[in-house]
């Protein structure tokens, strides 16, 4: 929000300047974004009125004037804009003035005619942006002679204040000069506001049909008003200094104070309302037309303000087309109202909006303010505009309101969590000026009531909190904590995160951290029969469901590498994935990977080759292995919705599913607008990180035995069932099972494959012999036959 340093002044006289209290501002957790002059430097420059304009003898587009500058006699000045005539007061730039960009004003002669200085367009002094079509024509007040720049004030500075959410009361004047007077210690000279007196009976009927989202709706109707009449200058500035263009004396009015007190207003041209005010939600099949001309289907969800004809403006957002001030409108009906935070927030973005109202109604206004704003606003319209206000309507509802809050405060709770002793007069101080009453109690401490416009203080650490940053942050002590702390006990018995991490990452991966929400489509692409909570209100439409693997994000990351050139790319996360609707949603720790590309990097003894179901199979190996208990793991043939139904792998844990490996579907991939082939794991985090106490054992004296087997079986045949009766038949001796090859060929029938296996023994107290392990290698080959048709190749 931006604001004048001129008009919080005259709400608290600090001697700070405005650099300090930009400060104090930040410190106080109210940072300040920048702070910016209204105008661009400029000099020379004064009011002067026009008392001639003649047209010049020789050009038809230029007038000679001849200007009374209070200096006691007439200047001449050619000027070319179309809009210059006799009694105007204009902003004169007198030879010797400097405008902004450095541009000298210097007595020249145009077409003959000897011209002594400039008549200035605001453009031309930087108070607007866009080029003015003409000069600017001055109030029928401004001083003669007066130097412009100090006769308007423009040594002042706007203060942008970036504000966070919980803090809805600062965005208006009064809530920054709140906060600038207890930082300094100094009363705010709050504006007396003096009830307007009804000059007509006029009532206009307003209908609460949701109380809860409005509990409090106050209005008043003003006859007979003059829109045409011009804003007075000192308003427009103010509008501009904090951010805002001038409109009419309407909405002009209701934009002042809405930055002076924080509470939105808005003005329906009354002979455009039909029947009765009612505040409801929309109907369906209901539309809108708003301000800005744009057309809405609203949802019912929304609520609205309307009249017997239908929906006049979204409440709290902005107001509708049909009933909106115009050139051509005499009557109004002052709208001020409380709309519940909730009830609010998020309408505007459903709808691409976002307005001033909206920003202060989605944090909270005071609702005790509304009649205020409300009276104010009338005061104005009618002093500048004219017009015959009626009484004021209010409807409310006390039982929908927010409820006031009373907190206990307790002296030595202040100082526990402070880490220090603040007086007991300090902080009546600090919390009487934010507005708080307190009680003091029997007991000790006090009972402390909040304003109704903090609707973040709800706690006792709250008040503390506010203590502390009034106080001072940079005031507080350093001290660091004293306890007794332990050594963390680690579970020997279970693989750290950190571990399995460093493994990938020492495998070439990068860990990638994505949304937990993706897009309904790339949902359907992973996991089509999965389902999962679908979001009331997603970031954008690709974040709109919750995420059933890992594999969707890690796909959008892989993509965004690919297309800046990236080829080759390991990638892995960790994270929760989601299954279920919101009332039975289970979540799932997970370890995710993805990769494609290169086996190795680029280089001279780096292989060509790209990877594939071998490699990430490799990778997922070496995972299991960490926690000791290799053999428990195995992988079987499976079937995936996103996975290649070839390359696609089941990961077990005994009988427990524990994850998938494989290519990713070409068919998935082609929807994904992935190209080169990309191979996939994914496996359960708790599964994976639960290993086995290491033990020493001790080294063997004995020798080694060692056999290789050829062994021929069906092509069909996975070779871990295989695996799984050697190491049954092979002893507790066995220490190693190695398949080194697989043959497929001349003098290997069709149908068949041949297995290269190595076995290796070695007995911790004696050496085998030969007999023992000949006897072995029978019994393997006969229940490999047995089971599987197996058969020792020659």
């Amino acid at each position: 929000m931006k604001v004048s340093e001129q008009w919080l002044r005259q709400w608290v006289d600090v001697a700070q300047d405005v650099q300090a209290i930009a400060d104090q501002i930040t410190m106080a957790g109210l940072e300040v974004d920048a702070i910016e002059p209204v105008s661009p430097p400029f000099k020379g420059v004064v009011v002067a009125q026009v008392k001639e304009a003649a047209q010049h003898p020789d050009a038809d587009r230029l007038r000679v004037c001849q200007l009374d500058d209070g200096s006691g006699q007439l200047q001449q000045v050619v000027c070319g804009a179309p809009n210059v005539a006799a009694g105007q007061k204009v902003a004169l730039a007198r030879p010797g003035a400097v405008l902004p960009g450095d541009f000298a004003i210097k007595e020249a002669t145009l077409r003959g005619v000897a011209s002594h200085g400039m008549i200035c367009a605001e453009s031309e002094l930087g108070l607007v942006e866009e080029k003015s079509p003409g000069i600017w024509v001055l109030p029928e007040n401004a001083p003669v002679g007066e130097d412009l720049r100090q006769w308007l004030g423009l040594d002042d500075h706007s203060i942008d204040v970036d504000l966070t959410p919980n803090r809805g009361d600062c965005l208006s004047v009064m809530g920054l000069a709140r906060e600038i007077g207890v930082l300094n210690r100094v009363e705010v000279k709050t504006p007396e506001i003096v009830p307007v007196a009804a000059q007509i009976d006029e009532r206009f009927d307003i209908h609460l049909d949701n109380a809860d989202a409005c509990p409090r709706y106050s209005a008043r109707v003003v006859r007979d008003i003059d829109v045409s009449t011009p804003s007075p200058l000192w308003l427009t500035e103010y509008l501009r200094r904090c951010g805002l263009r001038s409109i009419d004396i309407v909405v002009d009015i209701t934009n002042y104070v809405m930055l002076e007190f924080g509470q939105p207003m808005h003005a329906f041209d009354l002979e455009r309302l039909q029947g009765h005010i009612e505040v409801r939600n929309a109907r369906a099949g209901e539309t809108l037309t708003l301000l800005d001309g744009q057309n809405v289907q609203l949802e019912e969800n929304t609520l609205l303000i309307a009249d017997s004809d239908g929906p006049l403006a979204i409440a709290g957002v902005m107001g509708g087309e049909r009933s909106g001030v115009n050139r051509d409108t005499r009557h109004v009906l002052l709208e001020s109202a409380f709309f519940a935070p909730l009830a609010v927030a998020g309408r505007a973005r459903q709808y691409g909006l976002h307005t001033d109202a909206s920003h202060r109604f989605e944090r909270g206004v005071d609702p005790t303010l509304q009649v205020r704003a409300l009276e104010r606003a009338t005061g104005l319209l009618v002093e500048l505009a004219g017009g015959h206000p009626g009484p004021v309507i209010e409807n409310t509802d006390q039982q929908a309101l927010p409820d006031a809050c009373q907190i206990s405060l307790s002296a030595e709770r202040v100082s526990r969590i402070l880490g220090m002793t603040l007086e007991d007069d300090e902080i009546r101080d600090i919390l009487t000026r934010l507005g708080m009453t307190l009680k003091a109690c029997e007991s000790g401490g006090w009972e402390v009531n909040v304003p109704a416009w903090r609707f973040d203080v709800r706690l006792e650490e709250d008040l503390v909190e506010e203590l502390a940053r009034i106080h001072g942050y940079n005031r507080l002590p350093v001290r660091y904590p004293q306890a007794n702390l332990a050594p963390r006990r680690e579970d020997g018995t279970r693989v750290s995160l950190d571990v399995i991490r460093q493994h990938l990452v020492a495998r070439g991966y990068q860990e990638a951290i994505t949304y937990s929400f993706v897009s309904d489509e790339l949902q359907q692409a992973i996991n089509p029969e999965t389902v999962t909570p679908t979001l009331a209100n997603p970031i954008s439409s690709d974040m709109s469901v919750m995420r059933s693997s890992l594999w969707s994000g890690l796909s959008r990351a892989l993509l965004h590498n690919l297309n800046r050139q990236q080829q080759r790319v390991r990638l892995f996360e960790t994270g929760l994935v989601f299954n279920g609707e919101i009332d039975a949603l289970t979540q799932t720790p997970m370890l995710g990977g993805m990769i494609c590309g290169s086996r190795d990097p680029e280089g001279w003894t780096g292989r060509k080759e790209g990877v594939d179901f071998f490699d990430i199979k490799g990778d997922v190996e070496r995972l299991l292995s960490l926690g000791g208990v290799e053999e428990e793991w195995r992988f079987e043939p499976g079937e995936h919705e996103a996975l290649h139904p070839g390359q696609c792998a089941r990961i077990l844990r005994g009988e427990r599913h524990a994850g998938w490996v494989g290519a990713l579907h070409p068919a998935v991939r082609e929807r994904l607008g992935i190209k080169p082939e990309v191979y996939v794991f994914e496996l359960e985090l708790a599964t994976l990180q639960q290993g086995k106490l290491a033990a020493f054992s001790p080294l063997s004296r004995h020798p080694e035995v060692r056999r290789d087997l050829a062994m021929l079986v069906d092509e069909n045949l996975p070779v871990q069932s295989l695996l799984d009766v050697i190491r049954e038949q092979a002893g507790d001796a066995l220490t190693d099972l190695r398949l080194f090859d697989v043959y497929q060929g001349a003098g290997v029938e069709e149908g068949r494959k041949s297995l290269a296996l190595g076995l290796t023994w070695q007995h911790p107290s004696r050496t085998l012999t030969d007999i023992e392990i000949n006897q072995t290698i029978d019994n393997i080959v006969a229940v490999s036959s047995e089971r599987f048709g197996a058969l020792l190749r020659n």
